[in-house]
C-alpha cells in the first residue's frame, strides 16, 4: 500500500480484552503515513481501573507507534476524558438519539470556529457524511468495527473498515477537506 498523508484512529481501548490489537497491527503494516492522529480512548484507563488485560499484541501496537515516531512520522495524541461510548451503551434506549446529538454538536462547534468539517471518535459509529454543508467524520473504533479514516495525498478521505475481508472502503466526499492540526 502506498504511503498516505494521514491516519485517524480512535477508541482502540488498549488494556482491555475487547481491543482488536491483532487487526490494528495488520492495518498499520498496510498504511504507512506522514501523520497519525490518535483520537481518544487509545489506552482505556477508565476500564483498566476495574480490570487490566494487556496482551503482547497490544504492546506491539504501542511499539509500532513509537517506531513510526522515531522514523519521522508525526504522531498526535488527543486524549479522551471518559468513555462516551460506554455511557451511550448503558443508555441503550437513548443511544441512537445520543449519536445524532453528538454529530449535531460536533458540526455546530466546527461551524462556530469557521471550519469546513470535523473529525472525531468516541461514539464507535464510523462515518463520513455531509451535514448541511459541513463534513462530519467519525473514525469508529478498534473494538467492534475496526475502522479508521485515511487521508490520501490528494486530500480525499476514506473510511476503511478492516475486518475478515479487509480492507473495504466506504465512498468519501468528492471534494478534499483541508485539515487544521
Amino acid at each position: 500500500m502506498p504511503k498516505v498523508r494521514s491516519l485517524f484512529l480512535s477508541d482502540i481501548h488498549l488494556g482491555t480484552r475487547a481491543c482488536q490489537a491483532d487487526q490494528l497491527v495488520d492495518f498499520l503494516r498496510e498504511y504507512p503515513a506522514e501523520n497519525t492522529f490518535l483520537i481518544g480512548d487509545i489506552v482505556d484507563f477508565w476500564a483498566m481501573s476495574r480490570s487490566i488485560h494487556w496482551s503482547a499484541t497490544q504492546n506491539t501496537v504501542v511499539q509500532k507507534f513509537l517506531r513510526r515516531a522515531r522514523h519521522g512520522e508525526r504522531i498526535v495524541f488527543i486524549p479522551g476524558y471518559w468513555s462516551l461510548a460506554g455511557y451511550a451503551k448503558r443508555k441503550v434506549k437513548t443511544a441512537l438519539n445520543f449519536i445524532f446529538d453528538f454529530e449535531e454538536s460536533a458540526v455546530h462547534h466546527a461551524r462556530e470556529r469557521g471550519l469546513d468539517g470535523v473529525i472525531c471518535g468516541h461514539i464507535h459509529w464510523a462515518m463520513i457524511r455531509d451535514i448541511e454543508g459541513c463534513t462530519y467524520v467519525n473514525c469508529g473504533d478498534w473494538v467492534d468495527s475496526c475502522t479508521a479514516i485515511v487521508e490520501h495525498m490528494d486530500g480525499r478521505l476514506e473510511l476503511v473498515a478492516w475486518g475478515a475481508t479487509h480492507p473495504s472502503l466506504v465512498p468519501a466526499p468528492s471534494k478534499p477537506i483541508s485539515l487544521e492540526a
